[in-house]
């Protein structure tokens, strides 16, 4: 498909569905912590997209090359991988999606604070420095707000992890751009992540507890779900869309996931929503779109 300058009807609305399915990727994550130890489900999720990934790069006639050259920045990507969704996996196990969503996609204010040091081209504007100082008052608001903690559905221990987790997804966005990684292409980075992520999140998942609570079916069925659908094809879509339309466009629609989360997690989990977690997530959502912005 032809570059655009420009997005349209398409991108726009296959935009809106990656992002639900975001969104819903983390109710998705909450369910099947009650049946799989989160850590332990993070390492499998990994384990199973290897195929996947893999598979999909072999359909379109571009085999993964595990070479020398690439191979420091290729374990380095898929460790802070493997520590990103160690983080948000646990932050899913005690506190709530809608706070999660807030806090995690904070990750552009972490993306442009390295950028500004770290990449050619990516220096902080005004306008940005604005954004950036709204985004990061709208994370502070959502970890301050205990309204849930009395009731189980809200932990600063839950809310740290997931700020963890904004910044880990903040480095492998960062590291993905540096000349190294960025030469072999966004699939062949995927397939670093799960790769390298697998065996790391597995051989820590005892750490962290017994690797079994009360496994159903269901949570086997949402696991493989996670693996082949949001895995490969979510994330695929997303580098997808990214290569197709402007970055910054794209980028900007990531406000939308935490919107979405928030609603999901109040109507199929019955999640409380708290003035202060709304006021919380419109200042995170304003600011990532002048993150976003140019000029």
């Amino acid at each position: 498909m032809q570059r655009k300058d420009r997005i349209d009807g398409f991108g726009a609305g296959a935009l809106l569905a990656v992002m639900l399915l975001l969104a819903f990727n983390q109710v998705i994550v909450k369910v099947v912590n009650e049946g799989l130890q989160p850590v332990f489900f993070a390492g499998l999720r990994s384990a199973l997209a290897v195929p996947f990934v893999g598979g999909w790069l072999w359909l379109r006639g571009q085999p993964p090359r595990l070479t020398r050259a690439t191979a420091g920045a290729g374990v380095l990507i898929g460790t802070v991988f493997a520590a990103e969704f160690l983080c948000l996996f646990l932050a899913l196990d005690l506190t709530t999606v809608s706070r999660a969503s807030i806090i995690f996609y904070s990750m552009p204010v972490w993306m442009a604070l390295m950028a500004h040091f770290g990449l050619a081209g990516e220096r902080l504007t005004r306008l940005r420095v604005v954004g950036l100082a709204l985004a990061f008052t709208g994370t502070v608001v959502a970890i301050l707000d205990q309204s849930g903690a009395a009731t189980g559905q809200a932990s600063l221990a839950g809310d740290m992890f997931a700020l963890g987790g904004a910044v880990g997804w903040a480095g492998t966005a960062f590291i993905a751009r540096r000349p190294v990684m960025a030469a072999v292409g966004p699939q062949m980075q995927l397939f670093w992540m799960v790769l390298v992520s697998a065996p790391i999140l597995l051989l820590a998942a005892p750490l962290f507890g017994p690797l079994i609570r009360d496994l159903q079916p269901v949570h086997l069925f949402w696991l493989v779900f996670q693996a082949g659908v949001v895995v490969t094809g979510g994330f695929m879509s997303w580098l997808w869309l990214l290569s197709i339309y402007p970055a910054a466009t794209v980028a900007s629609f990531s406000f939308l996931t935490p919107i979405f989360g928030l609603t999901l997690g109040w109507l199929l989990l019955n999640e409380p929503v708290s003035a202060q977690v709304l006021v919380a997530a419109a200042l995170v959502a304003v600011g990532i779109i002048l993150i976003n912005r140019r000029g």
